[in-house]
């Protein structure tokens, strides 16, 4: 098998599964892009097979610490332990996450289920290759009526991959409607963002929920409104729900007609609507931020500071004694300890005190891998201001 030799104290030495190309000491057998290799480290011992990409800053992804290929019982064995795992667990639930990439053993490749129906991404050239392969596995242990592609994905671009959409099997559902979280939703499985919901923060939209009876909530940044609808159902008093796109908002009261709840929608864009509230001395009980991730790259992280700062400093100063701030970041670019220090200095520009009132992340569907930090890329608190300080 062609491969590559691995430069000593390379993150692979501690755990990580990624060798980027930074860390490739020399290729030998002449590999090809897709192509499953060996790993070697200097002294010729096989640290296991990877996929490899040359067009890629990350050349090669691990997936096993043997010889393995990418076959068809391979993919029986690691779609199954990660249906198995999540039926321990609890988890395998609809809507929701059957196969989460790396930490199922399966880079580039996620399973998302809605009822009777799959939604598939590929975003590694070397399992986009076995698209195939994995349908027909996906068929036979979870006997969908439909698997939808949704690699529409922008990190296919870094594999050197299209874009492509469209129903690998069966027919395509349009829009359909679903539950979680006592929430309903209308989903478009080939429109919707990522593949239909952010199945992510289904277990959050209840966290935040619990607190927000008899309060005055908004929240920004609203995508479906599934906090906003969440926040309604459990007795909150007002709720507003900010989003930029004309389409979301529609969408929004949609939604909030589906579950019989009254929401108030705002068409705009966040920065610019908590000025303006804060200009007409409005303050609300409960604020949401879940924005979109302010970077994509290390070389932004300083212009997503800025920008995390300045949306907290603006909620901070909405909030009424008392209130409660629930706030996310889903770049793995920002550390959960960066996140924190970008709202305690918030927190000292609004001379406002908070404490930490629960730690928020994605649900168990979404596995984090401890040794391989990307895996961990939603981080969230729920923060509470402390009055009189």
């Amino acid at each position: 098998m062609a491969g590559i030799v691995v430069k000593p104290r390379a993150r692979i030495f501690h755990g990580h599964d990624w060798v980027y190309s930074s860390e490739v000491l020399k290729i030998f057998g002449n590999p090809e892009a897709g192509d499953v290799i060996s790993l070697k480290d200097a002294q010729d011992r096989l640290l296991g097979s990877a996929i490899y990409n040359p067009n890629s800053q990350i050349i090669a992804r691990r997936f096993s610490r043997r010889k393995q290929a990418l076959d068809h019982d391979f993919f029986i064995r690691r779609i199954g332990q990660a249906i198995s795992s999540r039926e321990k667990l609890g988890i395998l639930r609809s809507p929701g996450r059957v196969v989460w990439s790396e930490s199922d053993g399966l880079p580039g490749v996620i399973i998302d289920r809605y009822g009777t129906h799959l939604v598939l991404q590929t975003l590694t050239l070397a399992m986009d290759r076995k698209k195939e392969l994995i349908v027909e596995v996906a068929k036979q242990l979870l006997s969908p009526g439909s698997i939808i592609e949704r690699n529409d994905a922008p990190i296919r671009k870094a594999e050197g991959l299209k874009s492509a959409a469209g129903p690998l099997y069966g027919e395509q559902p349009g829009t359909i409607t679903i539950e979680a979280k006592g929430i309903r939703f209308h989903v478009d499985l080939m429109t919707g963002h990522k593949t239909g919901l952010y199945l992510d923060q289904l277990d959050n939209y209840e966290a935040v929920a619990k607190l927000s009876n008899g309060l005055r909530v908004l929240d920004c940044f609203a995508n479906q409104g599934a906090f906003a609808i969440a926040c309604a159902n459990a007795g909150a008093s007002t709720v507003t729900a900010v989003e930029i796109s004309d389409q979301l908002v529609k969408l929004i009261d949609e939604n909030a007609q589906l579950n019989g709840v009254s929401i108030t929608t705002e068409e705009a864009n966040v920065f610019d609507y908590l000025s303006t509230q804060i200009r007409e001395n409005v303050q609300f009980d409960l604020i949401i931020l879940d924005p979109p991730s302010f970077t994509k790259t290390k070389e932004s992280l300083n212009s997503a500071r800025r920008g995390y700062k300045e949306i907290h400093l603006r909620a901070l100063q909405l909030l009424a004694p008392d209130g409660y701030l629930a706030t996310f970041s889903c770049s793995h670019h920002v550390s959960r300890e960066m996140f924190l220090e970008m709202i305690v200095d918030a927190s000292v520009d609004a001379k406002r005190h908070v404490r930490i009132i629960k730690y928020l992340s994605q649900p168990l569907d979404h596995p984090i891998l401890p040794h391989i930090p990307e895996t961990e890329y939603l981080k969230g608190y729920l923060l509470q201001v402390l009055p009189g300080r």
